[in-house]
């Protein structure tokens, strides 16, 4: 009796960047402590991070950019709430 051995195809579904919100937060707190400079180098720090996680676990190149592109957005979201106490910018648990 002979043994089939199929491959499996799957798809790796990561949990959402932009739903990983107390990273979202430390990012935005850290970077709003930052000058320019500084904020650039560790912004670049961290997305190199992103982007090497994800490449680990499979996704491809145009993924990895959705991925990350949003993570950014989503910091930048919450710096704007920081900086606005008074709510102007809506609910930010949509992002």
């Amino acid at each position: 009796m002979q043994k089939v051995v199929s491959a499996v195809s799957c798809q790796v579904i990561p949990f959402p960047l932009t739903k990983r919100l107390a990273t979202v937060r430390e990012v935005a707190s850290k970077l709003r402590e930052k000058n320019e400079r500084h904020a650039e180098a560790y912004r670049n720090s961290i997305a190199d991070g992103l982007f090497e996680h994800l490449a680990k676990i499979g996704l491809s190149e145009d993924e990895q950019d959705e991925q990350v592109g949003a993570f950014f957005s989503a910091v930048e979201l919450e710096m704007f709430a920081m900086y606005d106490p008074s709510g102007i910018y809506g609910d930010r648990s949509v992002y």
